[in-house]
């Protein structure tokens, strides 16, 4: 029996395949006009409505998947513009329609509330945001986010008569050399500085119809608008705050002893940009892998000493070709694992350079795969759009257990510890970079109209606050100035960030768990996990054995937690 099936279709003809909108309409005007008279014939139209999103939601998936592959791709730019353009904004008016046809039907009052509460809450929530002026403004915040990636794909350097991108680049970081670092670093920086003006501009484009979208829908501003959108509906911005709050308190301090670890082990009277990652003179950076196969097949062994299920998930995914890992020129930045929700295969893309920051990669991206195989059998599309605080929880908590069978990586002991303190050292920095992330955001939307000198200066007071202090920036004040800009996420997602702090802190409560009963944490992980959203995120990390949490009390216990793990790693 096959791990996984494509979803049967029942109401679209098997070979349909979405080309333009005319093809798609009649079946849309069908969902929209059908009678709904008995609960039997509300389930037949919920599956069908659940079909149609699922081949919609493939065929969107991969047109973005293929131009992130070659931001170079004319051809394939055109078919992801015009599905932004010329489908989408003529999707929406119908899906509002259907979402409303679904709250007006007597008979969704009778559907099981323990599975559908937290979908017809969304539901809900879309209509009450839905504004036909926004549709296309929409349409066009898609396709302007897209040149992100494209402006990012097209930054390399070169280096001794080699062109790299920067994310190749980044690997001479690590290396003993201080003059090499010094040398790369400044190169990285250089590049970056070139297109700061038309990052700018692309930034303040979108802000402007963010903003516009926000004010349509009844919003003073974009921040507020977008909680309601994401369906923040168990957290607040005040929440947030407290986040921000309890990071400084009890994880910055934690932050700087890594920091000061790693001064020490470099013998460093002073640390600088370029030091962050580096290894001592004599010691060379940890290389876990050389090509991408060998990153995928070592991964598939990893997973399959946690269980047999993790093993057959990545195994399906090479098998069907859903893996493109190493990085190249014109494939944009960063990465991701994208559920195809017909297939239920997912895709991961990366862009591996042979680091440990890959493997570690590989490991979270794993985990989103994961996450998509264990909800793929709920009955509709819409129970399969779990929102990102359990979506993270899932790929955070998977770098965590997989961390003991990474000698599959390296079989010297000594480089394995090493790898696991870089994992817990990420783990622990990324907690302040987000809540300054997070923070920064909140500012931007709640202040519209600034100035790029006003959004500068709010940036390096939001970074000073959350920094150890310990890394000397001199010389490259005006580049620390624009760091955020390397971040994808404020163009293309925007306020999707402080989710990774609250599964962060989730992540470290699940392996905590995991240390002290392996094959419950495993079972509680699937089980919450194949729940996709018919749950709420309270019930859902409970499902998962733990509290959704981010209190200063609750981060200053999980913060001891990993010190004491750190500690016995040797590092204080």
């Amino acid at each position: 029996m096959a791990m996984i099936e494509k979803i049967k279709r029942s109401f679209l003809p098997e070979d349909y395949q979405l080309t333009d909108w005319a093809s798609l309409e009649p079946y849309l005007e069908d969902l929209k006009n059908r009678t709904l008279d008995s609960k039997e014939a509300l389930h037949q139209w919920m599956r069908d409505v659940s079909e149609v999103e699922a081949v919609i939601g493939e065929d969107a998936a991969w047109r973005q998947i293929k131009m992130t592959l070659d931001t170079t791709d004319k051809v394939v730019e055109e078919a992801f513009t015009y599905f932004c353009m010329e489908i989408e904004p003529k999707m929406k008016p119908y899906f509002f329609a259907l979402n409303k046809k679904l709250l007006d039907c007597p008979y969704t009052q009778e559907l099981d509330k323990t599975v559908y509460y937290p979908y017809l809450r969304s539901v809900k929530n879309a209509v009450e945001l839905y504004r036909e002026e926004n549709v296309p403004l929409e349409a066009e915040m898609s396709v302007l986010a897209q040149q992100y990636g494209v402006i990012s794909g097209k930054m390399t350097i070169e280096h001794e008569g080699k062109e790299y991108t920067l994310q190749q680049a980044a690997k001479f970081l690590q290396q003993s050399d201080r003059q090499l670092r010094e040398t790369i670093f400044r190169k990285i920086a250089e590049r970056r500085m070139q297109d700061i003006d038309e990052m700018n501009e692309l930034f303040n484009k979108l802000l402007a119809l963010r903003q516009q979208v926000a004010k349509n829908a009844g919003f003073d501003n974009y921040r507020d608008y977008k909680f309601r959108a994401l369906g923040r509906f168990d957290y607040t911005p005040e929440d947030c705050f407290a986040f921000h709050d309890a990071v400084r308190e009890h994880i910055l301090p934690l932050n700087a002893m890594l920091s000061e670890h790693r001064r020490k082990r470099l013998g460093l009277e002073k640390m600088r940009p370029w030091d962050g990652s580096a290894e001592p003179v004599g010691t060379e950076p940890l290389q876990p892998f050389e090509t991408g196969i060998e990153l995928s097949d070592k991964s598939v062994q990893v997973f399959g000493r946690l269980g047999e299920y993790f093993q057959r998930c990545l195994q399906t995914m090479t098998e069907m070709k859903r893996l493109d890992l190493e990085s190249r020129k014109g494939k944009a930045p960063g990465g991701y694992n994208c559920p195809l929700p017909e297939t239920g295969v997912p895709f991961i893309f990366m862009n591996a350079a042979g680091t440990i920051g890959d493997l570690i990669t590989m490991m979270h991206e794993g985990g989103h795969a994961v996450h998509s195989f264990l909800s793929h059998e709920l009955p509709l599309s819409s129970l399969k759009e779990y929102p990102m605080e359990i979506a993270e929880l899932a790929s955070m908590s998977m770098e965590l257990f997989s961390m003991e069978y990474w000698d599959v990586f390296f079989s010297d002991k000594t480089e394995l510890q090493r790898a696991q303190v870089e994992e817990l050292e990420r783990v622990i920095s990324v907690l302040p970079w987000i809540a300054t992330i997070d923070k920064y955001q909140h500012w931007l939307y709640t202040h519209p109209g600034h100035t790029n000198e006003e959004r500068t200066a709010e940036w390096l007071k939001i970074m000073d606050e959350f920094s150890t202090h310990q890394t000397d920036w001199s010389g490259f004040e005006d580049y620390r100035s624009v760091f955020w800009q390397k971040q994808l996420h404020l163009y293309e997602v925007p306020f999707y960030y402080i989710e990774y702090g609250i599964a962060q802190l989730g992540a470290i409560a699940m392996w905590r768990q995991y240390r002290g009963n392996k094959q419950q944490a495993l079972e509680n992980y699937k089980k919450a996990l194949a729940q996709g959203y018919t749950k709420t995120l309270p019930q859902l990390y409970e499902t998962a054995g733990i509290q959704f949490n981010f209190s200063p009390d609750y981060v200053a216990e999980l913060g001891l937690f990993v010190k004491e793990r750190l500690n016995e790693m040797g590092v204080n």
